[in-house]
């Protein structure tokens, strides 16, 4: 762990229960960590991962970091009070989005193994920045191996294909995303639970939709 205090973050307004994933989406991972660290451009964020395993502490996860911006889950809206962030380092869409390394995905699944058991932070609410700022964000995006890091206990995954009983827009909004655009929070959903959809136009969005829905709403998980 190197520590590398970012200036930018104030006190929390409520207790930590979500964990949001990010990518950096800018050329290097120094660039990166020069704007986090950055007091004139007011972000930063708890950690960054760096492509060849190497994590960076940048706020203490007693304060609130400026990582998520404008955004909601299932009703909540001060997002950056009840998270602890985490930039993965990726040139991200605009760049040249590119699949992680797998000394990184390592070392996120480690950090995340700790963040998830030292603040008790629920499956459902281990999140993509995409996912509670669909209209806004799409990172870490299609390419982040979610269904990796659930094989590993952190946040949910399903490979079901479940018969829809509700519609879409009921079944976006009892998961927890924003629908006041349906379809920024329908794309958001795909990928992170779906990027079939995106990468290889797979057709059954309903399907997966129905199936993480069930999942989510099942009784055991907390």
């Amino acid at each position: 762990m190197i520590r590398l205090s970012s200036p930018n973050f104030d006190e929390r307004k409520a207790p930590v229960e979500m964990l949001v994933l990010h990518y950096t989406g800018m050329k290097s991972a120094q660039e990166a960590l020069d704007r986090l660290c950055d007091p004139a451009a007011k972000v930063s964020a708890h950690y960054l991962v760096d492509a060849n395993g190497e994590i960076y502490s940048l706020v203490d996860e007693t304060k609130r970091a400026w990582h998520a911006g404008v955004s909601s889950w299932r009703g909540k809206t001060d997002i950056n009070s009840q998270s602890i962030g985490i930039e993965i380092v990726n040139p991200g869409h605009e760049f040249g989005y590119r699949p992680f390394s797998d000394a990184q995905i390592a070392a996120v699944i480690k950090l995340c193994q700790t963040i998830q058991q030292r603040c008790r932070i629920s499956a459902k609410n281990v999140l993509a920045h995409s996912d509670v700022a669909p209209m806004r964000k799409s990172d870490p995006g299609e390419l982040f191996p979610w269904k990796k890091l659930a094989k590993n206990g952190i946040g949910l995954w399903t490979d079901g294909l479940d018969t829809p009983e509700k519609d879409k827009k009921d079944m976006l909004a009892a998961i927890g995303y924003d629908i006041t655009d349906e379809s920024a929070a329908l794309t958001a959903f795909q990928r992170h639970f779906y990027p079939e959809a995106l990468l290889n136009r797979a057709s059954e969005t309903d399907k997966r939709l129905a199936a993480v829905f069930n999942l989510f709403n099942e009784s055991t998980v907390k």
